[in-house]
């Protein structure tokens, strides 16, 4: 399988204000990723930084990132969805090579924490088994459905699921899982003919907690920096 690997960095961020390159861990966050990305090699045949940031682009191509192109500002705005900019990237990258992708893996840079081995167990599972797409996903129990309740009529009742009293979270069933963001291995014609990342049959790779850690807020950002920081010192 012919793998594109695709790191969406768009310049605006409305949540986290220049998340991409804010510095957690003691580098800028694309880093981490693009790093990962490089030691994926031959899993990924090619990685490469789609962004429509001059300033993106420079830090990315210095920690050795592939920044072939900038990316419109027509698919890099706030209400822009995911699938145009992939395409985008499909397209630019099978014209400049003349010779199709099989797959493409978006790789997030809000996600530091994925490894090679988990990119290995993501194709292993689509090379497995009749599917449209890999999505990595994290087993969860502070919001386990059994926990959500909605107000009716001022009263507390069950969203969804009942929740018996004293009932303990290893005994939640069946057991809830969450898109953690870190890993979306979608196949090219599902992407380009049926505009999805997700497609409709969906084989989930499972990842610990500890590496299902993301950014989409300041106290996020904290705290990625210091799991990365913790890391960091551990090893040496």
């Amino acid at each position: 399988m012919r793998i594109l690997g695709v790191i969406p960095a768009r310049g605006g961020s409305k949540g986290v204000p220049g998340k991409n390159l804010r510095v957690v861990g003691g580098e800028p966050l694309i880093v981490h990723t693009i790093r990962t990305a490089e030691a994926a090699k031959p899993l990924l045949y090619r990685t490469i930084v789609s962004t429509d940031s001059p300033e993106i682009a420079e830090v990315a191509l210095g920690a050795g990132g592939d920044v072939p192109f900038l990316r419109p500002e027509s698919l890099a705005e706030d209400t822009t969805p995911m699938v145009p900019a992939v395409q985008h990237a499909v397209e630019w990258v099978e014209r400049q090579e003349g010779q199709a992708i099989d797959w493409v893996c978006l790789l997030q840079p809000t996600n530091p924490f994925r490894t090679v081995e988990d990119l290995r167990g993501a194709v292993e599972l689509a090379e497995s088994g009749a599917c449209d797409s890999v999505i990595s996903v994290v087993r969860v129990f502070a919001v386990h459905p059994v926990l959500m309740k909605r107000i009716d009529d001022g009263y507390l009742v069950p969203f969804s699921v009942p929740e018996p009293e004293g009932t303990r979270r290893q005994d939640y069933d069946p057991p809830a899982y969450m898109r953690n963001g870190a890993i979306y291995l979608t196949r090219r014609d599902v992407i380009m003919e049926g505009n999805s990342i997700w497609g409709s049959q969906i084989r989930p790779f499972e990842m610990p907690e500890e590496r299902s850690v993301g950014i989409d807020s300041e106290l996020e950002v904290k705290l990625v920096d210091l799991l990365l920081n913790e890391r960091s010192s551990g090893s040496e």
